[in-house]
């Protein structure tokens, strides 16, 4: 779950608890090129107001237009009472275009009319609480309930409902105050990331200028066990002191964490990998769970570009995606 959707679920409590008519979209199925993944929310109130996106922007629009019209003629004021309705955008090429998907895009989505205000408070408070929840709703009643899960899953839906298991939002966990940790937990912040850094060394973590971030004075080991990651959290450390760094890694590695790194030379790496097998025990089947160096090989010297590449390889381990094979050549003309 990302940080929008919270804003989201927040933002659509708060209008329907003033007594306002609200719409819930969910993204439940996407074809071909799509603008936003399965699951992505939002909500849109009679006024005109909006939060969160489904699309580019054009099919927001289209949904304006039905709604908030909807909203202020009263022979239609019976779409609010409506039961959840699925509908698709894209399936024909000129509705691609009309609505801004890319070529051979196609998505469909969940409407769900004037969500229980009662449902959403409990809903967020949950969510907040750093559990996973499992919203189900009902397609022929709009009915939702709530239940607790242990592990997150992928929306479903079939003919009689759709399941969508909520929170917590992916966090990230710095070792090392300094330079490079305020430019990747910047980019972490605007990617949807709740960040936490850590340093026991005052004098580094006093020089930290960064706002928005949970800060940490703890060994990164005691740290990391605190942080209890799950399998929407990522441990990077910076610090280039071993001293610091393995016992962190080491927690790390044995962790449900979507992704570890490290940053040093290859030279390093190696050093770490050959001490950790050596003096811990650590196999190889743990060790290659370790991006180390860590980030893309983009030739980053500066502390903001080897930021961006950490970042982007960060996100490539959150979408599934592999990088393991080389980009093709390409063809000459």
């Amino acid at each position: 779950m990302n940080h929008i959707d919270i804003t989201v679920l927040e933002q659509l409590h708060r209008w329907r608890s003033q007594g306002l008519h609200a719409v819930l979209a969910t993204v439940v199925h996407t074809w071909g090129s799509s603008p936003r993944p399965v699951g992505a929310m939002m909500a849109l109130c009679e006024t005109g107001q909006t939060v969160g996106s489904v699309s580019g922007g054009c099919i927001e629009d289209d949904l304006l237009q039905r709604y908030t019209r909807a909203s202020t003629q009263p022979q239609e004021h019976h779409c609010w009472t409506q039961t959840p309705q699925r509908v698709v955008y894209g399936v024909t090429a000129d509705e691609a275009h009309r609505f801004g998907l890319p070529c051979g895009g196609t998505l469909e989505l969940v409407l769900e009319f004037d969500p229980d205000a009662s449902v959403l408070q409990q809903l967020t408070a949950q969510l907040h609480t750093g559990v996973l929840v499992r919203r189900s709703l009902d397609l022929s009643s709009g009915a939702v309930t709530l239940s607790h899960t242990a592990a997150p899953e992928e929306l479903r839906l079939d003919a009689n409902a759709l399941h969508n298991v909520l929170g917590p939002g992916y966090r990230m966990l710095l070792i090392g105050a300094g330079a490079l940790a305020e430019y990747l937990a910047t980019m972490a912040i605007f990617n949807g990331f709740v960040v936490t850094i850590c340093d026991p060394r005052q004098e580094y973590m006093a020089s930290m200028q960064i706002q928005g971030v949970q800060r940490t004075h703890e060994m990164p080991d005691d740290a990391v066990t605190l942080f209890k990651p799950d399998l929407r959290s990522c441990i990077i450390t910076l610090s280039h002191d071993p001293k610091l760094d393995d016992m962190a890694l080491l927690e790390a590695m044995n962790s449900q964490a979507f992704y570890v790194g490290a940053i040093g030379s290859h030279r390093n790496a190696q050093s770490r990998s050959q001490r950790m097998q050596q003096h811990f025990d650590v196999d190889p089947a743990t060790m290659e769970r370790l991006h180390s160096p860590a980030g893309l090989r983009i030739g980053s010297k500066t502390p903001a570009e080897i930021a961006v590449s950490i970042m982007a390889q960060v996100i490539a381990c959150k979408n599934n995606i592999s990088l393991a094979a080389p980009l093709p050549h390409p063809v000459a003309a």
